[in-house]
């Protein structure tokens, strides 16, 4: 038998923490009972900052449920980072980690599958969305498009995989290695060229509260995984100068031709538009080139990803929750 944790990242999740714990605390007697995971198994709530009564009521549920363990950290740090504190937090105390969101819109009943993969010699083990159902239409477009850009771009990935996935001792220790500022789970994952498999993960709608995931904050973490894993972007730069030359060499010809045969017009139209085009290439390709220097002055400095203010359960040497 393994000892697992559950690795769950919290932002104003006040609507769900009950039914959340509840659902997960069934999961956990039934693994136990079957033998497949150790009785001090445990889940840990990773309140990321949060301005609602979330961290109360991990508190609450921690003295109520025998399974619940809390990370409060001192601000808010993103879903990427929340889940990495969880990951290092965790591994001190469990023989693998599953990683979920607390509105369980992923399948928990794919956990015990991850489980059977994982003792099967499996390290990291992908929920793969099967269904996506119970996220909105926009949401699925977006997604669908995130995934074939990135790949395009040379960005190893597991395809419809986000950040529901088992990873053993071994993958953690290896994980804690990988120092960047910069996270982008999805794409180290893969990096790490440990065994792994994949199971199905058909997403539910949400049971309460609504989605902290915001076009921007999807936006953002897109950015962040094509410009954390790959060049690719200058090299469209690049490209595109030299398809900008072109169309300079084709537009002297035509200058030529028509000043040799007399037919000179003004073309002030023909000028707006390649200044306004140029500009805009411009501007544009100084806007990802800065993106790569952003990225590379925020991890020359090297500040911590998170700080943790308490922590509920678990103890510096890897002892499971102080529970009755």
């Amino acid at each position: 038998m393994i000892k697992l944790a559950i690795v769950s990242p919290c932002y104003n999740e006040e609507a769900v923490l009950h039914e959340s714990a509840s659902r997960l605390s069934a999961l956990f007697d039934e693994l136990i009972q079957r033998g497949k995971i150790a009785s001090d198994s445990f889940i840990l709530y990773v309140n990321d900052g949060s301005r609602d009564k979330t961290w109360p009521i991990i508190q609450e549920l921690h003295a109520q449920n025998r399974f619940v363990c809390g990370l409060n950290l001192t601000h808010n740090v993103g879903h990427q980072n929340a889940i990495m504190a969880g990951m290092m937090t965790a591994r001190h105390h469990a023989d693998a980690v599953v990683t979920i969101d607390a509105d369980l819109q992923d399948d928990i009943t794919a956990i015990e599958q991850m489980v059977d993969k994982h003792r099967a010699g499996n390290d990291i083990v992908y929920g793969v969305k099967v269904s996506r159902e119970g996220d909105s239409f926009l949401k699925r477009r977006t997604a669908e498009l995130f995934y074939k850009i990135q790949n395009s771009m040379g960005v190893k990935a597991v395809y419809n995989h986000a950040d529901f996935r088992l990873l053993s001792k071994r993958a953690l220790d290896e994980l804690s290695l990988y120092h960047e500022r910069n996270l982008y789970l999805r794409g180290l994952m893969p990096m790490m060229g440990f065994p792994s498999d994949t199971v199905e993960d058909v997403i539910s709608p949400r049971f309460a509260g609504s989605s902290k995931y915001t076009l921007s904050k999807m936006l953002r973490l897109a950015a962040d995984g094509i410009t954390s894993f790959s060049t690719q972007p200058i090299t469209l730069i690049i490209g595109l100068g030299v398809v900008g030359l072109l169309v300079s060499f084709l537009m002297l010809i035509y200058v030529l031709v028509s000043w040799l045969s007399g037919h000179v017009v003004a073309g002030w139209s023909s000028i707006m538009l390649s200044v306004w085009f140029v500009g805009s290439a411009l501007l544009l390709s100084i806007g990802i080139v800065g993106e790569y220097i952003g990225k590379i002055y925020i991890e020359v400095k090297q500040r911590p990803l998170y700080t943790v203010e308490e922590v509920l359960g678990l103890t510096t040497k890897g002892e499971p929750c102080d529970k009755k």
